[in-house]
């Protein structure tokens, strides 16, 4: 008896050890996808329902099968476009920047079913679903524009006394919106459309993003001091702000993994942990390309999906293009989509099972 025991525990610890190398690199870039045109870009988003990815790109939206990772469309006719945000099956959103308009279009068929006009540079995008509210960020104006989904009208505007970076609805009628430029996170009440809440965010300085995880409650805001701030969603206090890469952009919440990613512009992918009560860990930061710096999550496969390309100068202004991003462009014929994938099937925290993917396969590498 004391044998078998013994043989059995030797089969666990040699499992376990066999597994432990591997949590070093739990996600690896598995290869890119390759898509047209040139110029800048922003944020991606990933419908995990519909099975499509979004990619912004200057003036379109260039569409791509989740699953087969092949180009299936584009969305243009834009002047530049920074979010993308899917709310149902036949009902998205698209921010133009440069002509201050949100698109409708219908996700089933790509096409653009109306444009409205709002007061300044549409940015980045939140949905209320109990009221049917979409949140726009406007910058420079440092409010929030409410559009009805129900109308397709512009109902209000909500002063900020700051520069929107990014919102986040939480499913229970409140929208968290960060201020880059103060260092603060809001909270908004999407039924009377009024803050009810200013946090200061210290010691994060310059937020860039968010992401809401609906369990534990909590936001996850990479800043531009290198760290993530984790934020309680009733009380506004940090409660850890764990190491992250330089100049990031982009997050994102994993719910089944329990991990919340961070794509930073410097080349690299930081992954952190959540081990519960409030305890963050890094566990890997993965190297992608420079100026990989905007991500979407696909939560069904748990991979991450990160705009690159191979970098020339800004572009300059002209009298089309009279506000252009500061960022580097892409040149011709380079732009693509990198895709990071789980290279291990367990979660970070377990023990057992613990079986390798199809990471380090020969897939393409970045920029090939």
């Amino acid at each position: 008896m004391m044998a078998r025991c013994l043989n059995l525990f030797g089969v666990v610890l040699l499992a376990a050890l066999s597994c432990a190398p591997l949590f070093a690199q739990q996600y690896a870039v598995s290869g890119t996808i390759a898509l047209s045109g040139s110029g800048a870009w922003d944020y991606l988003a990933a419908d995990s329902d519909g099975r499509r990815l979004y990619v912004s790109h200057t003036g379109e939206v260039n569409v791509v099968d989740l699953d087969s990772g092949k180009p299936v469309g584009t969305i243009s006719g834009f002047g530049y476009v920074h979010g993308i945000l899917v709310v149902r099956p036949t009902l998205g959103f698209i921010s133009d920047g440069l002509k201050n308009e949100v698109a409708v279009f219908d996700p089933k068929t790509l096409r653009i079913k109306q444009k409205i006009a709002i007061e300044a540079e549409a940015n980045s995008l939140a949905y209320d679903a109990e009221t049917e509210r979409l949140f726009v960020g406007e910058r420079p104006l440092k409010s929030l524009a409410v559009l009805s989904a129900a109308t397709m009208k512009v109902e209000g505007s909500i002063a900020l006394d700051g520069t929107p970076r990014y919102q986040a609805a939480d499913g229970k009628g409140s929208i968290y919106v960060i201020l880059d430029d103060r260092s603060e996170m809001l909270r908004i009440d999407a039924k009377t459309m009024q803050v009810e809440n200013r946090w200061p965010m210290a010691p994060c300085r310059g937020p860039v993003g968010l992401a809401y995880a609906a369990a534990m409650r909590r936001l996850f805001a990479p800043c531009g001091n290198r760290m993530m701030a984790v934020v309680d969603a009733d009380s506004g206090k940090v409660v850890a702000t764990p190491a992250i890469g330089g100049r990031p952009d982009a997050t994102a919440y994993d719910g089944v993994r329990r991990l919340a990613f961070s794509s930073n512009e410097d080349g690299t992918l930081t992954i952190v942990a959540d081990r519960g009560g409030d305890r963050y860990e890094v566990v890997q930061n993965v190297e992608t390309e420079k100026g990989a710096r905007t991500m979407a999550l696909d939560e069904r496969t748990h991979a991450a999906y990160l705009s690159g390309a191979q970098l020339g100068p800004p572009p300059v202004a002209t009298p089309e293009n009279p506000k252009p991003t500061g960022h580097p462009t892409s040149l011709p014929g380079t732009f693509h989509v990198i895709v990071v994938k789980p290279a291990v099937e367990c979660d970070p925290g377990a023990t057992l099972p613990c079986t390798a993917s199809g990471a380090g396969d020969g897939s393409a590498r970045p920029g090939g």
